[in-house]
């Protein structure tokens, strides 16, 4: 596995960041994962599909690990999209449930308006999604904001309009300049940067990638207006790195500046209310949401 080739400093923060964690299944290695959270305040885990896709999709203990996504991963009727979701769902929620030292089901995913999903009670904690063919991503920080993204690294995107669609003209033009054979990557490198940031802010797919761009691989990255000017500060990292020699992945980071939240534990993080009400709730009859929910198309 090729990733990064160590921790790379932020300079307004002085913190760097954690070399990718593959986790190969339930049984971690989470202390990794929490080693990463405590040193840098931030880490990227990755996994194979394969390895936290449970035997039984239909297994009644699914429901209390997925939570209110149960309703709609039970709505599901395409075998791939069922196998996705269930498995993303179940790593996003052990690799916080590592972190703040809590059991999987006690722990209750939520969405945000765009979709952006979140821990309840856990607003001390910010993570982010992403999948592609085998592949899945989370990223977890307690510093601020995170998003992620992964692409396959050959991808074909040149020469089929991508670059109008998403490209600014500053990264047009920069394209042009790399030699022929390395400028697909350098367009996959660019879409996975813009969709970890878009979904660092919450924005997803709504906010148009034409309207900001980064600059060349080779200096330090950093948000730039469609001119080729600077359009954010220190305040944010971004890393692109290449997992299982194949998948090119984007973190987006920004310290909102409120300091370091070094105790990560459940018992002084989540609302202990909160955690029996979770509770009853997976452990009783479908809520209103839950029966709502059954009535939307995946």
């Amino acid at each position: 596995m090729v990733i990064f080739p160590g921790p790379v400093a932020n300079p307004a923060t002085e913190q760097g960041f954690a070399r990718p964690v593959r986790v190969s299944g339930p049984e971690g290695p989470w202390e990794q994962v929490r080693d990463a959270v405590h040193t840098y305040g931030s880490v990227v885990v990755h996994a194979q599909l394969d390895d936290w896709l449970p035997g039984d999709l239909d297994a009644p203990g699914l429901r209390p690990l997925l939570g209110r996504d149960y309703v709609r991963f039970a709505a599901m009727t395409h075998y791939q999209i069922r196998s996705r979701f269930v498995a993303s769902r179940l790593l996003l929620k052990h690799v916080a449930c590592a972190v703040i030292e809590a059991a999987p089901h006690t722990v209750e995913l939520a969405y945000k308006p765009g979709g952006r999903p979140y821990l309840r009670g856990l607003d001390q904690i910010d993570i982010s999604l992403s999948h592609t063919e085998t592949l899945l991503l989370v990223g977890l920080t307690r510093r601020g904001w995170i998003g992620v993204d992964a692409e396959l690294r050959d991808r074909p995107m040149l020469g089929l309009g991508t670059e109008n669609q998403v490209c600014t003209p500053h990264e047009r033009t920069a394209l042009a300049q790399i030699a022929e054979e390395h400028r697909n990557g350098a367009l996959v490198r660019l879409w996975t940067l813009k969709e970890a940031y878009s979904k660092a802010i919450g924005q997803g797919m709504r906010f148009r990638f034409t309207e900001f761009g980064f600059g060349p691989q080779e200096r330090r990255v950093q948000v730039l207006r469609p001119d080729g000017s600077r359009g954010t500060g220190d305040e944010w990292t971004f890393h692109t790195c290449l997992v299982d020699r194949k998948y090119t992945v984007s973190v987006a980071l920004f310290d909102a500046g409120f300091g370091d939240t070094s105790d990560t534990a459940a018992a002084t993080m989540l609302d202990a209310g909160l955690v029996a009400a979770l509770g009853e709730q997976t452990a009783g009859e479908q809520t209103a949401d839950e029966r709502a929910a059954e009535e939307d198309t995946p």
